[in-house]
């Protein structure tokens, strides 16, 4: 016997690649890691199909077959925080969300503003259960105050640069940035908050926040700094990507940037698109403290329109894990963020599927290929040749989210006990199996 033409084959799905435009029941053929060819169902495919032997299929019946999902804002942890989260566990929680490709933040101790610190991420990830694309920073210790060498961190390997978590509030210096940034054509990828009106705020300032005594962090806030960088995006011609956009007015601003052909995306995370700052009040549930906040219903809604015209270009989980202890605390003294990486598809599903918002073409747009040409990243594809990078969807599965099923290190996740539709069977990366339900 010669040589097998196919390794693996995910059989009878239905195929769903917006990079192709291709929707159909069809059989996808891998070989050597590699995408070989996807064929459409046909008598001819069918019978190429029961050719192979039954441990080269797998039988997708009933499934949506996708590229492998990318978030391209996610928190791992390490260096420095490996109590929350590592690189290991955070790509397991990836690849039980679906997502084979994840960008990694730089906010860690120490951040990610030298060479030396994105290789020892890069190694961390060799083994890993997903690909893990480093975002250095910005500036130095994310101070704002100095240039990382941002030819340093792209020659080794850093798809972006960011001082997430934390606004680059000199103008000069964000130029700066930009201009460099469009030498070496990567984004920067921008925390939208002028600090200095968000300073000390804990929850989005509105009457919630009046009524239940917390400070507040106004819209305006987010609104002021996408607006100045657009401008210098104008200026310089880089391109700016928007990260976790809230407010109406922002979101506003990006779509009339967008319409005078200004190099500026952004993405929205689930936590936006479902909960408001009225679910704060109820418990003080501290998972709910996240960074930009929770907003108004109107801002909610102004999300949900920007995701369904196109203005924002990707969905991003923003997981941001914190352990017990650090949650464990009065709501003003927590810190911000929560998981994400494990509920984006069945919010996703739940949220704006179900509710008529988006199609599945359209969420898997904003899933795949959209944040993999934003960022240049590999994938976000099913195209002959490609990395067998495959996400398998049980697209109206029932399910309850549960805390202790969490394959992160973290369970700060405000959704525990929520009941979703629509949840990941199979995670493929490079053509092998890392996640099976």
């Amino acid at each position: 016997m010669g040589p097998r033409k196919y390794d693996k084959v995910i059989a009878n799905g239905r195929v769903i690649d917006p990079s192709l435009g291709f929707v159909s029941e069809a059989h996808i053929f891998i070989k050597d890691g590699r995408i070989v060819e996807t064929q459409a169902d046909s008598p001819a495919a069918k019978k190429l199909v029961k050719s192979l032997d039954k441990d080269q299929v797998i039988d997708a019946q009933g499934m949506l077959v996708t590229p492998g999902l990318i978030d391209v804002h996610v928190h791992l942890r390490e260096p420095g925080r490996e109590g929350a989260e590592t690189v290991e566990t955070g790509c397991r929680a990836a690849a039980a969300g679906g997502f084979t490709s994840v960008c990694c933040m730089p906010n860690t101790h120490p951040r990610i503003d030298n060479q030396e610190t994105v290789k020892f991420v890069q190694d961390r990830a060799k083994t890993a259960s997903a690909r893990v694309y480093v975002v250095g920073a910005i500036t130095k210790n994310l101070d704002g105050k100095e240039l990382s060498e941002i030819g340093d961190l792209v020659k080794m390997g850093a798809v972006a640069i960011t001082d997430d978590g934390r606004y680059v509030q000199n103008p000069e210096i964000m130029r700066r940035a930009l201009e460099y940034a469009r030498m070496f054509n990567i984004p920067v990828a921008q925390h939208a908050e002028d600090q200095q009106l968000v300073s000390g705020g804990v929850m989005n300032e509105s009457f919630e926040s009046t009524r239940l005594g917390l400070r507040g962090s106004p819209a305006a806030a987010e609104e002021i700094a996408v607006l100045r960088d657009i401008a210098l995006c104008r200026l310089t011609g880089a391109r700016l990507h928007i990260q976790h956009i809230t407010t109406r007015r922002a979101i506003e601003a990006v779509r009339q940037a967008k319409r005078e052909g200004i190099k500026v995306t952004c993405e929205a995370c689930p936590h936006h698109f479902v909960l408001t700052d009225e679910e704060i009040g109820k418990e003080f549930n501290t998972h709910l403290k996240v960074n930009p906040p929770l907003r108004s219903r109107d801002d909610r809604d102004a999300v949900i329109a920007g995701l369904v015209d196109g203005t924002i270009d990707c969905i991003a989980s923003d997981h941001a894990p914190h352990s017990d202890e650090d949650k464990d605390c009065e709501f003003d003294q927590a810190p911000s963020g929560m998981i994400g990486l494990e509920t984006t598809v069945g919010l996703v599903k739940t949220y704006l599927i179900d509710k008529g918002f988006l199609d599945w073409a359209d969420a898997v747009r904003k899933l795949t290929i959209n944040p993999a040409r934003i960022f240049n990243l590999p994938g976000g594809t099913l195209a002959e040749g490609s990395p067998a990078d495959i996400t398998i969807i049980d697209p109206d599965k029932k399910w309850t989210v549960r805390g202790d099923k969490f394959r992160s290190r973290s369970k700060n996740s405000p959704f525990i006990g929520l009941k979703l539709s629509g949840q990941v069977s199979m995670t493929i990366l490079n053509g092998g199996v890392v996640y099976e339900r």
